[in-house]
């Protein structure tokens, strides 16, 4: 199935923008009266029926519409730390967004490489994903914060504080800890892991420390183990 990702639906017609037109019109040669699916970002799936075509316009008269397509039973946000090679990045935010996942924070830590990101470049991997995996919710990817100020705008309120870190001391598995159904927000670190400091200020803000297995894991697939993980747990 060919997905396209529309923003601008007024009452039964979605406006293709000029991207998404040109590869329904141009590229894959659709006409109207030609039926297409696309999705909105916020959980919506729609099947249409092309209305009106144009070298860089395409819209669509609304037949069916799902939403909530694909809604799970809890919320996932991942805070992570940038990497130096800013590919891996976008490795896990592609691969986050195909297994499932609602919010993403980078965040900025003691030890990070990387203190600059291009959020338009990240957001077009985000909707890639989004549209070959078949899903119909865009996760939300917030500006890049540092550490310190990310815990003063986190609340334990109605979810789940994990942190997955390297330090020595006593932590349960992710697996084992988690309860199943409960939105929950888990902190992966940089390269060079989160200092003892944040380790520290953590655990004041009601973070539980959690272990991601025995094996020493790069940033995004710590990522990824624990978003593979929670998603599992709520299968």
């Amino acid at each position: 199935m060919q997905l396209f990702y529309v923003t601008n639906i007024s009452g039964n017609f979605a406006h293709f923008d000029e991207i998404e037109a040109r590869h329904c019109v141009q590229v894959l040669r659709k006409k109207v009266g030609d039926s297409v699916h696309f999705i909105d970002g916020k959980g919506g799936f729609y099947k249409g029926e092309i209305d009106e075509t144009g070298k860089k316009k395409c819209v669509v008269k609304i037949l069916e519409h799902q939403p909530d397509f694909g809604k799970r039973n809890f919320y996932l946000h991942i805070a992570i730390a940038p990497t130096k090679n800013i590919a891996r990045l976008e490795w896990f935010l592609e691969k986050a967004t195909e297994i499932g996942i609602d919010e993403i924070t980078p965040i900025l830590c003691d030890h990070s490489e990387r203190t600059k990101i291009r959020l338009d470049r990240l957001e077009k991997v985000l909707v890639s994903a989004m549209k070959q995996s078949l899903k119909a919710q865009l996760p939300k990817l917030n500006e890049s914060q540092k550490l310190d100020a990310f815990f003063k705008n986190t609340s334990n309120e109605n979810q789940e504080l994990y942190i997955a870190h390297c330090e020595d001391g006593e932590k349960n598995a992710l697996q084992n800890n988690y309860q199943k159904g409960k939105s929950v927000l888990v902190l992966i670190g940089p390269e060079g892991d989160f200092s003892k400091r944040e380790i520290e200020l953590a655990f004041e803000h009601d973070f539980s420390s959690i272990t991601l297995g025995e094996s020493r894991l790069r940033t995004e697939t710590a990522g990824i183990v624990a978003c593979t993980y929670l998603n599992f747990l709520n299968a």
